[in-house]
């Protein structure tokens, strides 16, 4: 295989192949499912952002975009809820990047009263986080 051939097989590896379009950004979405007047509370951080408190009421969505670094891309976020929002869930909300880049990469986070439940879209959300 000649030289060009190799470096753009690596530049596609590299890229992530996947149906998204070149240079889509990829995005985090949260759903406050929880029961009535249960207002969700979310941050969100990364090695480069604080995204601030978001509050959610029942019903309500957030989300944020943003594209992968080709050295790492993660998020790490903290979901409270309840009276007094007692009740916590920490995780890691997106990781990508590295030496392979998403395009169009899709996060659902939907918090119930059980837990957190999370899907890439396609399909049907599953259990991922219960409240501590």
């Amino acid at each position: 295989m000649n030289r060009l051939s190799c470096f753009l097989l690596t530049i596609g590896l590299c890229i992530g192949l996947s149906n998204a379009k070149w240079n889509e950004k990829n995005s985090v979405h949260f759903k406050n499912s929880l029961g009535r007047n249960n207002i969700l509370k979310i941050n969100c951080i990364s090695n480069d952002d604080d995204l601030g408190f978001h509050y959610l009421r029942p019903g309500e969505t957030y989300e944020f975009s943003f594209h992968d670094s080709v050295i790492k891309t993660e998020f790490f976020c903290d979901l409270w809820q309840g009276p007094n929002f007692k009740f916590h869930a920490g995780f890691t909300g997106y990781e990508g990047g590295g030496l392979i880049v998403h395009y169009g990469k899709k996060n659902f986070w939907d918090a119930r009263e059980d837990g957190i439940y999370f899907t890439h879209g396609q399909k049907m959300p599953k259990l991922e986080y219960t409240w501590k």
